[in-house]
């Protein structure tokens, strides 16, 4: 297997003119020195068909429920976009660090809130990772595997739904790639200053996703450890570089926070005690793996968190991966990328210890099993977009696994078996994976296994007669090849990832799935009703007629006051925020049952006349939320329902006025 394409070492002496460099540089689809002349055009198409399948429904993309109205805030803030608040005020952030919403933030202060404005951000992700990923296997394996990885990456079914949705899992996967790019060179040259790029990129990863960033590490500390040229003392002291540069950008944001008065700063929703740490650490952490931490809300009590868990059968626990949810929206290159990694650690056993192809396999092996033993542990993953941090791994291994075998095959010997064996592993897998849609697209499934089925055929029996006779018959058996390989690793992610071109397929902002399991509906783009692609957003209009009665009597009888109005439930505060903007205190957090605000907190806004209305259900998560739900039905008025004439006296809610 080919080592990485170099640059040449030496200088041309026949330097273009300084014009031609210039006009170069803006030549894009033209290949670096070093690269055959069609690798950056096929480059720039996997890019472009990326673009295509993330960006081909931005304008129905949705919008993902609580976080999208943070991000409403955010954009209309600065202070609830440096803390990532919920609301405009920025009294209580949301349940996760702000760093993956600031670009759709930014977006959408810059271009206006729409579904599409939040999901561009995204897209751009998602292209940019594609290229990164081909510069990534380009540099170890060759262009070929570089290119086939770009290509195995865009058809990802899980990164073509992700990256076409306002999810924080498109920023965390972006930051991943940028750390494995920075690492590897780090290892190829022995340098520190790309292994603390690699550590920065990971704190900006911890900034978007927390602890599921530093999932990573191991990967990337072993890789170095046991592959880069230095001696051992200076790879230890680079190391200890690199665990310093990832914790001081992972925690920056945590510890000035911490370190800012109570006063000064909004309450920090995951936490009993308004604790970041007990949040990012606990409520986002330990918590998943059913360990309690001290100031966090129990993970469980948190709406929507049913995801799959650790359940009995097949398809739950240790194999959730392996199962129906899962599996075809990541698992389609399982087969290929663990033959690719046990067969090329074996083949590169003899080699030289900083040799870059085993150290590229030691990076992305080490990287699978971690992720994929994380995973695998977890009590429940709430969305599936979070195995998508699986994907730069699969896609790399299985690029340059097919070139290893594909040149092993066509050496002759004992290791041309895996080829053929790879092949019918792939096939097989895939009519596992796709046994539970039979009723989608079942053509596709029975042409790929088909076409696989007689270039397998063909592969073995052009085993039997090496070597080659005529060119006609190496030309068909090098077609059948071609074929086999590409209806057994190609046809079933890119049918399930091309299926997002169709919005009943193309999953959404609150859990990103293609296929026959993309067709769930998300805060924006069919429930909700007035969060749906036809609602004004940024309007009272989006707002329904009895939302839109109760704030104009509200709005029209505040007195001036700062706030709104108070709520027990975010899915009440929602709409008024997305719809105007304007600050509607959310009680008890996302889970309802965080203690925010206290009652001496609520009793000295009421008295400085700064919130007037409370909206109440009577629901109330926690005895802070309840001391606060009796003090209000006690001190404040009751407005009767005619009031705002268009509000059902039948609902669950009663307004009460509170006066100075």
């Amino acid at each position: 297997m080919s080592t990485a394409v170099r640059e040449p070492l030496h200088q041309s002496p026949h330097q273009p003119a300084a014009d031609t460099r210039f006009r170069r540089r803006w030549e894009v689809w033209r290949s670096p020195a070093g690269q055959p002349p069609w690798a950056r055009p096929l480059l720039l198409a996997s890019a472009a068909l990326a673009a295509l399948l993330y960006a081909w429904n931005i304008t129905h993309a949705g919008l993902a429920p609580f976080y999208s109205v943070a991000v409403k805030s955010m954009s209309e803030s600065w202070k609830a976009f440096f803390y990532g608040a919920f609301d405009p005020k920025a009294t209580i952030t949301i349940d996760k660090l702000a760093g993956s919403f600031l670009p759709q933030a930014l977006s959408a202060r810059l271009f206006g809130f729409h579904q599409w404005s939040l999901a561009l951000p995204q897209v751009i992700e998602g292209v940019i990772s594609v290229l990164v990923m081909y510069r990534v296997v380009r540099r170890w394996a060759g262009v070929v595997p570089g290119l086939l990885t770009a290509l195995l990456f865009t058809l990802t079914p899980i990164a073509a739904s992700m990256f076409g949705h306002s999810m924080e899992d498109g920023g965390l996967t972006l930051c991943l790639v940028l750390a494995a790019d920075a690492c590897q060179k780090a290892v190829l040259e022995g340098k520190l200053r790309p292994l603390i790029w690699s550590a920065a990129w990971i704190g900006l990863g911890f900034q978007a996703k927390m602890l599921q960033a530093w999932i990573a590490v191991p990967a990337l500390v072993i890789g170095y450890l046991l592959c880069a040229p230095p001696r051992l003392r200076r790879r230890l002291w680079h190391l200890a570089v690199f665990g310093a540069v990832t914790a001081a950008v992972s925690l920056s944001w945590i510890l000035l926070y911490t370190l800012t008065p109570t006063g000064d700063r909004p309450y920090f929703d995951g936490s009993t005690d308004n604790n970041a740490f007990a949040t990012v650490f606990g409520y986002n952490g330990l918590t998943r793996f059913g360990i309690s931490v001290p100031g966090a809300v129990r993970f469980g009590s948190r709406p929507g968190s049913a995801g799959v868990g650790a359940a009995g059968g097949f398809g739950t626990g240790w194999t959730k991966l392996l199962g129906s949810t899962y599996g075809p929206e990541i698992g389609w290159l399982y087969p290929l990328a663990a033959l690719a990694l046990i067969c090329g650690l074996l083949w590169t056993r003899r080699a030289r210890r900083d040799d870059p192809v085993r150290a590229g396999f030691v990076m992305w092996g080490t990287w699978v099993l971690t992720f994929g033993l994380v995973f695998s542990k977890v009590t429940v993953i709430p969305h599936t977009a979070y195995v998508a941090s699986l994907a730069p791994a699969l896609a790399a291994l299985s690029g340059a696994g097919i070139v290893m075998f594909w040149r092993a095959y066509h050496a002759g010997g004992p290791r041309g078996w895996m080829l053929p064996a790879t092949t019918a592993a792939a096939l097989a897998w895939a009519a596992f994976l796709w046994r539970s849609y039979t009723g989608f697209l079942p053509w596709a499934l029975y042409s790929a296994i088909a076409i696989g089925v007689a270039g397998l055929a063909v592969m073995m029996a052009a085993r039997r007669r090496q070597p080659l006779p005529t060119t006609t018959l190496t030309r068909f058996v090098t077609a059948g090849l071609v074929l086999a390989v590409f209806a057994a690793v190609f046809a079933a992610p890119a049918t399930w990832a091309a299926s997002v071109l169709d919005t009943k397929y193309g999953g959404s902002s609150f859990n990103a799935s293609a296929g026959p399991a993309g067709g769930g509906g998300s805060f924006g783009a069919g429930e909700g009703g007035n969060f749906g692609p036809g609602g004004l957003l940024g309007s009272t209009d989006s707002l329904t007629s009895t939302e839109r009665d109760l704030y104009n009597y509200v709005n029209t009888h505040r007195d001036g006051a700062s706030y709104l109005m108070a709520v027990n439930s975010w899915t009440e505060a929602a709409p008024y925020i997305l719809a105007t903007g304007q600050e509607v205190m959310t009680m008890g957090g996302f889970s309802g049952t965080v203690p925010f605000p206290t009652l001496p907190r609520v009793q000295q806004i009421v008295s400085s006349a700064q919130l007037k209305f409370f909206l109440l259900d009577g629901s109330a998560g926690n005895a802070t939320m309840a001391a606060v739900e009796v003090w209000v039905e006690n001190s404040c008025a009751t407005v009767p329902a005619k009031d705002y004439a268009g509000a059902s006296s039948n609902g669950p809610e009663t307004l009460y006025e509170c006066h100075a």
